[in-house]
């Protein structure tokens, strides 16, 4: 599946808001979406504050949880189908099977500074679950899971700077860090648990169409 790899930032000034998908660049002065909040290119002032159409703001929702979340436009329709399966209302399904993806509940659990970072971590087989290395980004996660960093990986400074910042009073109630290196899936994730200005609603009336 083909991967975003070009600069994070711009697409933040795309979606015209802070994705904070770089860490704690996000918050400093290094921040290019402060410093040209407006959409990226030569015309990039030209079409600040344009109105959307109906369809432009619904595209524009779903584009922008696609990448918060670091998904492809193929795997966030199958999560969407699944949504659409579930019991339940369709955009709360969709929110909480993204945030149980591994990379996700890594990121969420404070042992890595943004979900790409996350994702590298599980890709390259530092991240277990109930002790059995998962090296799938996309694996969702259950209730009572235990998801752990690997004892060869805890000396990592990149690691360790991650767990240093982020406390664990900072972690999600719907999961618990009771040790530095490995968490409890406590609850599986609700809307109320998902704090990023998303309007889930939108995404859902884009594939109803």
């Amino acid at each position: 599946m083909a991967r975003y790899t070009g600069p994070k930032c711009r697409l933040c000034r795309r979606e015209g808001e802070k994705l904070f998908l770089r860490g704690e660049r996000c918050t400093s002065g290094k921040c290019a979406y402060d410093r040209r909040p407006y959409p990226p290119g030569m015309h990039g002032l030209r079409k600040k504050g344009r109105k959307l159409s109906i369809y432009g703001i619904q595209l524009r929702e779903k584009q922008k949880v696609r990448r918060i979340y670091g998904v492809g436009e193929r795997q966030f329709r199958r999560y969407y189908q699944m949504a659409l399966r579930m019991p339940g209302n369709t955009g709360e399904n969709l929110l909480s099977l993204l945030e149980r993806r591994l990379d996700n509940v890594v990121f969420r659990l404070g042992f890595a500074k943004s979900r790409a970072q996350a994702r590298q971590f599980v890709s390259h087989g530092h991240i277990r679950v109930n002790g059995r290395r998962i090296n799938i980004p996309s694996y969702l996660i259950k209730k009572g899971d235990r998801v752990s960093v690997d004892e060869d990986f805890i000396s990592n400074p990149e690691l360790v700077a991650a767990v240093e910042s982020v406390s664990s009073s900072a972690v999600p109630p719907w999961l618990s860090r009771t040790e530095p290196f490995s968490g409890t899936v406590v609850e599986l994730p609700t809307r109320i648990d998902i704090t990023h200005p998303i309007n889930e609603r939108h995404i859902v009336e884009f594939y109803s169409r």
